[in-house]
C-alpha cells in the first residue's frame, strides 16, 4: 500500500495529477486510511502507466477513460489512428528537414535559398493547419475522415466547390421565400446532399464539420479566405428549411 505522496514519487507523477485522475474516474484507489487518505496498490501502478503512455501519445484524458473501460478493440483502433497521425506528422517533418537541407546547400544563391525557405514555410503552415483542425475532431471523426480520404481528389474538390458556390447563390436569391415551400425544401435537400458527400452520413464527422463552421471567426486567415462566404441569413434559411 502507498499513500498519495509515496505513490506519486514511485510513479514519477505529481500528487496534483493523481488527484485529477481520481476526479475524472481514471484512477480511483480502492482503499483509504482511517483518516480518509488515498491508498494505492501495485495494480494501480500498472493502470497509471497505461494512462501516462496514452496521454504521451496525445490521446485526451476523457478519451483514455472510455478506452480503458471499454472493449480492447476500441483501444487498438485508437492506437492505430494515433499511429497514422504521428506518421503524417513525421512525413511533414521529413519534408521540412529536406527543405532545410536544400537551403543549406543553396546558401550561395540568394534566390535559390529564398525558394527553399518558402518551401519550409509551406510545410510549417501545413502542420499548423493540421493542429488547428484537431480541436474540432474526436477519435471517431478522425477515423471516419481517414477512411474517406481516398475518395477525395483535386477534381472532386473543384466540382464540389462550384456546387457549393452555386447553391449558396441560389439560397441568397430565395431568402424572401418560405423555407417550407417546395423550392425551400429542394435547396435544403441539395445542402444535405453536399454535406453528406463529404461526411458519408457519419454522425461524428457531421458533428465535427458543424462545430468547425460555427467557430469560423477563429479560423486561420488562409483557411477563412479559401472557404465560401455564407451569410447569417443563408444559415438561418437553411436551418429553418432543414427542420421542416
Amino acid at each position: 500500500m502507498y499513500q498519495t505522496q509515496e505513490f506519486a514519487a514511485l510513479a514519477g507523477v505529481t500528487v496534483r495529477a493523481l488527484h485529477h485522475y481520481d476526479r475524472l474516474g481514471l484512477l480511483k484507489p480502492r482503499r483509504r486510511t482511517g483518516a480518509g487518505y488515498r491508498l494505492y496498490q501495485d495494480e494501480d501502478l500498472e493502470r497509471l502507466e497505461q494512462i501516462v503512455a496514452l496521454k504521451f501519445l496525445g490521446i485526451p484524458l476523457r478519451q483514455i477513460q472510455v478506452l480503458l473501460a471499454g472493449n480492447p478493440a476500441q483501444l487498438t483502433d485508437a492506437l492505430r489512428m494515433q499511429r497514422r497521425l504521428l506518421e503524417q506528422k513525421r512525413a511533414l517533418l521529413d519534408t521540412a528537414i529536406e527543405a532545410i537541407r536544400e537551403a543549406e546547400t543553396q546558401s550561395e544563391s540568394t534566390r535559390a535559398s529564398a525558394l527553399a525557405l518558402t518551401k519550409i514555410i509551406g510545410v510549417i503552415e501545413m502542420e499548423n493547419k493540421n493542429d488547428w483542425m484537431e480541436k474540432y475532431q474526436t477519435e471517431e471523426s478522425k477515423a471516419a475522415a481517414e477512411a474517406r480520404k481516398h475518395l477525395w481528389s483535386p477534381e472532386l474538390q473543384d466540382r464540389v466547390s462550384r456546387q457549393w458556390n452555386e447553391l449558396i447563390a441560389d439560397v441568397e436569391g430565395s431568402l424572401q421565400e418560405d423555407p417550407g415551400s417546395a423550392h425551400g425544401q429542394e435547396l435544403a435537400a441539395r445542402w444535405r446532399t453536399l454535406v453528406e458527400g463529404f461526411t458519408g452520413g457519419n454522425p461524428a464527422l457531421t458533428d465535427t464539420v458543424s462545430r468547425m463552421w460555427k467557430d469560423r471567426e477563429n479560423w486561420p486567415k488562409d483557411m477563412d479566405q479559401k472557404a465560401p462566404v455564407i451569410k447569417p441569413e443563408v444559415w438561418a434559411f437553411i436551418n429553418k428549411a432543414m427542420k421542416r
